[in-house]
């Protein structure tokens, strides 16, 4: 396996947001939720609608513990994919248009790595992209890296700043805002 790196600059999430949104729902939804929610590839994979939905609304939170928090963005994301798509709630979210199971590892590489390449991301992209760049995201937002540690089960903080690429001698300016 190759070591790729998280998606530091928003101008190319937004560029793969906008390409992968014209091109498929799904595979739009998988990237929101991928790095809005810092899941293992397999994790995501294997998420279904009644996991993320139920009665026709979007839940707040994914799982049971922990929970992860589904922010304005990925609930928009599963919203304007449900709607689209006709999926009972026993269905993979990321169902493969083949079969009934959900989306292959592979697929979810090919998937990133094309819209990756086509907006001209420099460097290694692939499916852990997606989680390194929810943890770099959230830290350089302020979140503690004991909570980051927690959630990708990491031994030590200097573990987690290292997955996602953080150098501690770098003065990465860091916000923290409550927006009360």
């Amino acid at each position: 396996m190759e070591y790729v790196e998280a998606l530091r600059d928003r101008k190319y999430i937004k560029q793969i947001k906008q390409y992968l949104k014209n091109y498929s729902l799904r595979d739009y939804l998988f990237f929101v939720m991928g790095i809005n929610m810092g899941l293992r590839l397999s994790e995501l994979l294997h998420v279904k609608v009644e996991d993320v939905a139920e009665g026709g609304k979007v839940k707040d939170f994914y799982g049971n513990e922990p929970c992860i928090y589904m922010n304005k963005h990925v609930k928009q994301a599963i919203m304007e994919y449900l709607h689209k798509r006709q999926l009972g709630s026993t269905d993979y979210l990321f169902k493969s248009q083949k079969c009934s199971s959900p989306i292959t590892r592979q697929q979810a590489y090919r998937i990133i790595n094309k819209a990756a390449k086509d907006v001209g991301v420099p460097g290694k992209v692939g499916t852990h992209t997606l989680r390194k760049t929810f943890g770099y995201h959230a830290y350089r937002s302020g979140v503690a890296v004991s909570l980051l540690q927690k959630h990708f089960h990491h031994a030590t903080p200097s573990e987690t700043l290292r997955y996602l690429g953080i150098n501690k001698q770098e003065n990465i300016p860091v916000k923290i805002d409550v927006n009360l």
